[in-house]
């Protein structure tokens, strides 16, 4: 996977000056967010993976459905699945490791198509109607997420496979944000559990974070890209600008 300055020749960028924040490196606290995401993924594996690993269905924190017996391994193969999406997002966000690894950038970034997202949204798609059985909200909600992530994941490898960077880029951001929707969940439950004046059912939760998280999560993609958008066209002379457009 690349980015829309890698359709640029060698040729093109070494007679080029390179603008302001673009073809070196950047401090690391100028990506602020970085960091936090790494804590918040490596949190919520910590805290979710566990009960996975001991391979006893009486262990996992969600309940199983009686009458679907292949309800314990999809949801073991897609919490495995979920966590390679998880490590790999870290990875495919790191500016610093795509500009000067890029072979290293790519090879994650297939991981987290075919290893990962795309299985495990399929995946979804088959434990989600035994997890949600009689809770409608829950189930359209989170079938729609599966679905949307489908779909921006699709759009975003396609994109990359045509060398339309710039639209590669933007599906991709839509696509890690869907991926990370779930932690909502799980950060409203151990609000209800360790929190007292956090009074709300777990049922509720359980139905309505998955709502909930893709809405914040595509609202803040669709900021952040809006933003960055923005500050490039500003550092940006026109004519590199409607290059990579």
């Amino acid at each position: 996977m690349a980015f829309p300055s890698e359709m640029d020749t060698p040729a093109r960028v070494a007679a080029r000056p390179a603008p302001r924040g673009r073809g070196r490196d950047v401090s690391w606290w100028r990506r602020p967010w970085l960091i936090p995401l790494v804590l918040l993924v490596a949190a919520f594996l910590w805290y979710t993976l566990p009960p996975y690993l001991s391979f006893d269905p009486d262990q996992v924190p969600i309940p199983l459905h009686p009458g679907y017996p292949p309800h314990y391994l999809a949801l073991v193969l897609h919490i495995a699945t979920g966590t390679i999406t998880f490590l790999t997002v870290c990875l495919q966000l790191w500016p610093w490791l795509r500009r000067r690894h890029p072979a290293v950038h790519r090879f994650s970034g297939r991981l987290y198509v075919f290893a990962g997202a795309i299985p495990s949204a399929l995946l979804a798609l088959v434990v989600v109607p035994a997890a949600f059985d009689g809770q409608p909200v829950g189930l359209i909600g989170n079938t729609l997420s599966s679905l949307l992530w489908l779909g921006t994941t699709a759009a975003g490898f396609a994109a990359a496979r045509r060398r339309r960077f710039a639209d590669h880029r933007r599906w991709m951001v839509y696509s890690f944000a869907l991926a990370l929707h779930i932690v909502w969940g799980r950060v409203f439950g151990l609000m209800a559990e360790h929190l007292p004046w956090f009074a709300v059912d777990f049922q509720v939760i359980k139905e309505w974070s998955g709502w909930f998280g893709v809405a914040v999560n595509l609202a803040v993609a669709w900021w952040f890209l809006n933003r960055t958008r923005r500050r490039n066209s500003k550092t940006l002379s026109p004519g590199m600008t409607n290059s990579i457009r």
